[in-house]
């Protein structure tokens, strides 16, 4: 099976070990996704907050309206643990198209 996907982002390690974290994102969900979604948050809006724990309620409803994620990251993210060779050698950069082709091993025997 082989699937193109579009560079979305491309991050250092979390631990600071040499390797790049790349996040890929589907051609097709691209496409669907120039049709201007609306926003999870409604209209935007601008919060005023009289204290902190108005704040972190009002953070936490929003951060919840997101699905659970951090960031703003959707569903339908393919996620790459590359290593600086391997992303040095490759040269890639946020916007590359790049196709992943999967297959499965055969075995023989046993």
């Amino acid at each position: 099976m082989k699937k193109e996907y579009v560079v979305r982002s491309i991050d250092a390690a979390p631990d600071g070990a040499p390797y790049v974290i790349v996040s890929l994102s589907s051609v097709k969900d691209l496409k669907e996704g120039t049709q201007n979604p609306p926003s999870p948050f409604g209209s935007p809006k601008v919060m005023g907050f009289t204290n902190m724990n108005d704040m972190m309620k009002d953070l936490n409803k929003m951060l919840s309206g997101i699905g659970g994620g951090i960031g703003g990251m959707q569903g339908g993210v393919t996620q790459l643990k590359l290593e600086m060779h391997e992303y040095k050698e490759m040269g890639l950069s946020v916007g590359d198209k790049v196709f992943l082709e999967l297959s499965k091993a055969e075995t023989l025997g046993v």
